[in-house]
């Protein structure tokens, strides 16, 4: 049978919804459904969501982006809040639960104007309209001499990231705010403009409290040195993007082996050729060697009878993240590295911190761009939770950088607002004043 109209156009198995009921109020309906999950777990005193994922992976968190990323929402109109908050977390790195939530309101009360008659273009027009008038009200709104902010105040940076890690980790913020402050003064170039988040990492370790959580002005890599020698201080370091091991021919051949001195003579070329690296590498000045492959076992043989020490950065952006520390250039194959491509460390050691071991890659004063927050807790989904408490706070402190102007909190400007706007729209007239006197009279 042949389908007319849009029958036609579309293929089969295809869903066409249209008109108010059909179409509009379902959509807004599934935007109010996803609003009302992450609502409860809105603020410090919000609740906990257990959300499992499609990898049988447990989260136990309020944090509204890792719960909506995890939910893999499939309705369409409910996917665009989920862009909405990605794109809220992405840009300022907290308030994606504010995001759902409101939008949510929004559409709440825009489906009442609908049933009263207003057209959705007419309520699109007076939700600009109340917009562009929030943005008026919210200049007034600002504290006088807060665009003069120092963000190297450390007293000043943890009062104002206090709010933000408290609506994470609410009773932990006293503990929190002072470290995640240190690491990120530590990091901040001369122009704070420029102050990139990814300086300041975390290192999660089970065992102990978050009292025994501290910052590093360096690198902490989760595993040990490769060879014997655990502990080097003022050090110049190599750092080898392609393994260290002897480098496999790229054609195969055939050796043909006549007697046992001809065998002996092969492996010692084999041999001389691998010390002769080590070798050239220890004569630049090196005393780390940092591999982002594998090691092999003639190379560390050597390393060791050249006394130097040995590190495996599998990541390559935690390779990445030691070179900007150290300040040294990945080199792609063993060979002798140039003076401008080794990089320093003021100390690199291993310690043994809740049973784990980690390498620690200090760097006090010269040219250091990362600092790590190193977090203790009891259990993975507690360490979980206190990252992304840190993560807040250290996008709180990229927010100061660009902008320093705040505003009263705890709900102040809201109520501001809300009164504010109350009152343009009773001076407005047409449908206008409708969305208005509706919404901002019932939304607070």
């Amino acid at each position: 049978m042949v389908g007319y109209g849009i029958q036609s156009m579309l293929k089969d198995g295809h869903k066409h919804l249209s008109g108010l009921d059909e179409a509009v109020l379902k959509n807004i309906g599934a935007g109010r459904e996803l609003s009302a999950i992450t609502r409860t777990s809105l603020g410090p005193n919000g609740m906990n969501k257990m959300v499992i994922n499609h990898l049988d992976k447990l989260f136990i968190t309020n944090d509204a982006a890792t719960i909506v990323n995890e939910l893999e929402v499939q309705h369409p109109a409910a996917k665009l809040l989920v862009l909405a908050a990605r794109a809220q977390q992405e840009e300022i790195g907290d308030g994606a639960n504010l995001t759902i939530s409101f939008a949510g309101e929004l559409l709440e009360k825009a489906e009442e104007l609908i049933r009263m008659g207003l057209h959705p273009s007419e309520i699109i027009i007076g939700y600009t309209k109340a917009i562009n008038k929030t943005l008026e009200i919210l200049d007034d709104l600002v504290e006088k001499g807060s665009e003069n902010m120092d963000v190297r105040n450390r007293e000043e940076v943890v009062l104002r990231m206090k709010s933000a890690v408290a609506s994470k980790q609410f009773g932990q913020e006293d503990v929190l705010c002072p470290l995640v402050a240190d690491a990120c003064i530590q990091v901040c170039p001369k122009n704070p403009a420029n102050f990139n988040v990814d300086n300041v990492r975390v290192a999660k370790l089970v065992g102990g409290g978050l009292h025994n959580s501290s910052v590093v002005r360096g690198m902490v890599l989760k595993n040990d040195a490769v060879g014997s020698i655990k502990k080097v201080e003022k050090v110049k370091v190599a750092v080898f993007a392609g393994g260290v091991d002897t480098s496999a021919t790229e054609t195969k051949g055939t050796v043909l082996i006549h007697s046992a001195e001809q065998l002996e003579n092969y492996a010692k070329t084999e041999e001389a050729k691998v010390e002769e690296l080590i070798k050239s590498v220890a004569d630049s000045g090196a005393k780390v060697i940092v591999s982002g492959a594998a090691v092999g076992d003639m190379a560390l043989h050597f390393c060791e009878r050249y006394k130097l020490m040995v590190l495996k950065v599998s990541s390559k952006f935690e390779l990445r993240r030691f070179c900007r520390t150290t300040g040294a250039i990945a080199l792609l194959k063993l060979s002798r590295p140039n003076v401008d491509e080794l990089g320093y460390a003021d100390s690199v050691s291993v310690e043994e911190i809740g049973g784990a071991r980690v390498t620690v890659v200090k760097n006090e004063e010269g040219g250091n761009s990362v600092a790590t927050v190193v977090l203790r807790g009891s259990t993975d989904s507690i360490l979980d939770d206190l990252e992304r408490a840190v993560d807040d706070g250290v996008n709180t402190y990229k927010s100061m950088c660009r902008d320093s102007r705040i505003i009263p909190g705890a709900a102040a400007t809201e109520i501001e607002l809300a009164k504010r706007l109350k009152e343009f729209s009773l001076k407005e007239t047409g449908s206008i004043m409708q969305v208005g006197s509706v919404c901002y009279c019932k939304i607070w």
